[in-house]
């Protein structure tokens, strides 16, 4: 989503470079350099290799088959027994990504990569290798890409000491697909991808897979919008997102992205849609006709794919204004949506899902933020995409039954913010 025309040229600055403000402070960003040598490491330590398409390895998100990795926090974990991982990152790794991986339950580390490059990620130094879970000493590794414009390639994992020996983990046992824009994609939060509602739900769950197929700039019209060359009732159905790598790599119209194989990973319970903003703003001139023409196209194609899948429709936040000498909640799109949900529902909203038979159901987000929930770039906070994922969490628990299965291990990153002052 841009809500400023002129937003463009700053976001394109910021993929080079960008500063994470914390109520008007700076925050460091100077993450640990974990670039190594196999060579010279551990004074030739014996290195057992990995290919990318070893059996044990489970991605995350939409990957293609040179195992690029595309839209939001896509991601890459298995099983391990080893004393050392390291990770070697192909040709087509963005300058400087940023990841987070993490050891078990672990929080969550990041580090910087770029292509051409091994990085020592987890070895006896990270904190709780010493401590285990599993009886058999299985460990587990997991990597997740945190910038939504850039992504990963992955040319070799690399294990030494123990067993060195990889292991296919189980998939959690449900699973959800979020479609969208900036605003479900974490642009301009503080760390992106992994800063976003979406993350923050599919992880707040527990046990729950996830794939967020979102992207800033994006319509759901299949028109250029922001410098995106297709929308999202095109670009849905293939492996690449929108971003400017797609575009080299796949032509200026991305006429020749590969289809995205619905196949490689089961289907979706829960199919979580926020898309209109960037439609909405008179920039794109997108009509209200077409909107509503795509989103139903939309919601048709994702029913034909996915059969089973429940579909959640969100409203549209769309930011706040002062009015006199207070603040007032934006929405876009607001009778078209509904209108696109009711084509679905012989005339109801279902906003319960219990309209039989039905598989679109609305979700009215008015309310939820607070005009400081919106950040100076026009899009939430990170408390504010906190917000949204909390409240669609126990709207999912309440109409689907999904309890809550996380239980401990950290979800958000550096988000431990609090007042030591005890007494008076």
């Amino acid at each position: 989503m841009l809500l400023k025309g002129s937003l463009r040229l700053l976001w394109l600055a910021l993929l080079a470079s960008a500063t994470i403000w914390q109520n008007g402070q700076i925050r460091p960003n100077n993450y640990p350099d974990t670039t190594i040598s196999l060579d010279s490491h551990g004074h030739e330590t014996a290195w057992h290799r990995y290919g990318p398409d070893a059996p044990e390895l489970s991605y995350k998100g939409r990957w293609d088959d040179q195992y690029i990795s595309w839209w939001s926090a896509p991601g890459l974990k298995f099983g391990f027994q080893a004393d050392n991982v390291a990770i070697t990152f192909g040709n087509y790794t963005s300058p400087g990504v940023l990841i987070a991986y993490r050891l078990d339950g672990q929080d969550w580390m990041l580090t910087n990569v770029t292509a051409n490059s091994t990085h020592l990620l987890i070895d006896p130094s990270t904190t709780g290798w010493n401590l285990t879970t599993s009886k058999e000493s299985l460990r587990t590794f997991e990597l997740r890409v945190t910038n939504w414009a850039y992504g990963v390639q992955i040319q070799c994992i690399h294990l030494s000491g123990s067993k060195s020996t990889l292991s296919k983990l189980p998939d959690y046992t449900r699973r959800i697909e979020v479609i969208g824009d900036s605003l479900s994609s974490g642009s301009c939060n503080t760390l992106e991808g992994i800063s976003s509602w979406s993350w923050g739900l599919a992880y707040g769950l527990g046990d729950t897979e996830f794939s967020l197929t979102a992207y800033p700039g994006i319509c759901a019209v299949d028109t250029n919008c922001w410098g995106n060359p297709r929308g999202q009732v095109h670009q849905w159905k293939k492996t690449c997102d929108t971003s400017g790598r797609a575009v080299e790599m796949f032509g200026p119209n991305l006429t020749s992205a590969p289809d995205w194989d619905f196949t490689k990973q089961p289907h979706p319970d829960l199919t979580i849609i926020n898309i209109g903003t960037n439609d909405n703003n008179t920039h794109n001139n997108v009509t209200a006709e077409r909107y509503k023409a795509a989103y139903i196209q939309l919601l048709d194609d994702i029913h034909a794919t996915w059969p089973s899948t429940k579909i959640i429709v969100l409203s549209l936040w769309s930011g706040w204004s002062q009015v006199g000498s207070t603040w007032m909640q934006g929405s876009g799109f607001y009778n078209e949506i509904q209108d696109v949900v009711k084509h679905f529902n012989n005339g109801s909203l279902n906003k319960m899902g219990d309209v039989e038979g039905a598989f679109v159901i609305y979700y009215n987000t008015t309310g939820i933020m607070q005009h400081n929930d919106n950040s100076p770039l026009y899009h939430p906070t990170d408390v504010g995409q906190i917000k949204v994922a909390s409240h669609l969490m126990e709207y999912i628990r309440l109409v689907f039954g999904w309890e809550l299965r996380a239980t401990g291990p950290e979800v958000q990153h550096e988000t431990l913010y609090w007042n030591d002052m005890t007494q008076y």
